[in-house]
């Protein structure tokens, strides 16, 4: 069966190759939501489905994914500038935060089905230095948290519990496991 990822995110097709997917790549158009009253999971699983919704490919499986970075009963999405990202990763220093991904798959016929996963992510204590050195390395404004875990992400984290790859930006595990129980192998 066909498969479209509703994403341009070079993470997820990263991830997605690394499993022997077979898949094409749709820009999704969908606009997300920003509603901070909304619990995580479902933030996070509605803007999957929003953008797998966006993009109409009849005959294959959609994958949307959306992914937040938590702290404090604050969404944290994608900086907008900068200082915005300085703000941001002031802010996670020295603390744990919970990053959420939620997937939507869309199904030929129209089947939906939502899914999310957990993270937890603990930052190392660090100062300004620290967070210019990483600006110097990583674009924080493409990255929900103003990081990415997988691009010098030992400067900055201490550990994690739960899957590197949501972290990343796609539950791949989980991805895989619901796509396998739908018929649809990788390769």
């Amino acid at each position: 069966m066909r498969i479209v990822l509703a994403s341009t995110s070079p993470r997820r097709r990263e991830l997605l190759v690394r499993e022997g997917l077979k898949f094409e790549v749709m820009a999704s158009p969908a606009e997300e939501l920003h509603d901070e009253s909304m619990p995580l999971a479902e933030l996070c699983e509605r803007n999957a489905e929003l953008k797998a919704l966006g993009v109409q490919v009849p005959d294959a499986v959609v994958i949307g994914a959306d992914t937040l970075v938590w702290i404090d009963g604050d969404p944290l999405g994608k900086p907008g500038s900068l200082d915005e990202a300085r703000a941001t990763l002031r802010r996670l220093a020295g603390r744990s935060h919970t990053v959420c991904t939620g997937v939507c798959l869309v199904f030929p016929g129209g089947k939906v089905e939502r899914f999310h996963e957990l993270t937890e992510v603990r930052f190392k204590a660090f100062g300004e230095e620290v967070i210019e050195a990483y600006f110097e390395k990583v674009d924080p404004l493409d990255k929900a948290g103003a990081y990415g875990i997988q691009e010098h992400g030992a400067m900055l984290v201490e550990g994690i519990e739960g899957s590197f790859d949501n972290v990343m930006g796609l539950p791949v595990s989980l991805l895989m496991e619901r796509l396998s129980a739908c018929g649809i192998a990788s390769g």
